[in-house]
């Protein structure tokens, strides 16, 4: 007697539309605070904008900070994408440093003036009291991982040294959100700005080079 077919498991319809409905709310979610700021997200207009009353939101999002969280899930999920494609090591030599250093911090600046609002949740403080959950949290980990071993392999594992690649690659991306939005004064500075770093932070990548 042959053992029985296995028969393909059939997904819970009922969890499908729920998946689908929260990623109606967060796509709305995003609208909103693309035309109003973080701080402007409010339930009744969140609630109108998927067509459901506000007080129904809460049937699939515990509070506005669980809608937030799943918003800066998404957002570092997208930033993972991004970067999927550029995890060969760079090599020993200042060249191969100085082409991986100007591209990593190239993609983050793009990425992140793409989308102000995004970079403002992603990677500032701006909604008070929010935290991302432990499981959103460990996605944005991965993400700083991933430059830790991008720095790792020309030769930068100090992770005060990591601190000041953050700072840089921030500080420029908030002055060209803040002070030229939609142009590229800051842009135009950063592969000066990632020939200083590598100089600050892997000395050794220059011994005996007279550039």
């Amino acid at each position: 007697m042959s053992a029985p077919a296995k028969v393909a498991a059939t997904p819970d319809r009922r969890a499908v539309r729920r998946e689908a409905t929260k990623a109606e709310i967060v796509a709305a979610a995003w609208g909103l605070v693309r035309e109003h700021g973080l701080a402007g997200l409010a339930m009744r207009d969140l609630g109108e904008r998927v067509g459901m009353r506000a007080q129904s939101i809460y049937s699939y999002f515990a509070s506005k900070h669980e809608i937030y969280d799943a918003m800066f899930h998404e957002g570092y999920v997208a930033f993972m994408a991004g970067t999927a494609d550029d995890e060969d090591p760079a090599g020993g030599s200042a060249d191969e440093a100085r082409a991986t250093g100007r591209r990593l911090v190239h993609r983050f600046f793009s990425f992140c003036t793409s989308d102000p609002v995004r970079y403002q949740l992603l990677f500032q403080r701006t909604i008070p009291d929010f935290a991302p959950s432990d499981a959103s949290y460990a996605v944005a980990l991965d993400a700083y991982e991933a430059m830790q071993r991008h720095l790792a392999s020309f030769g930068v594992t100090d992770p005060h040294a990591a601190d000041l690649w953050t700072a840089v690659m921030t500080g420029l991306t908030d002055q060209q959100i803040s002070n030229d939005p939609g142009g590229d004064r800051w842009e135009r500075v950063i592969d000066r700005a990632v020939d200083m770093l590598l100089h600050e932070t892997a000395p050794h990548l220059f011994e005996g080079s007279t550039r």
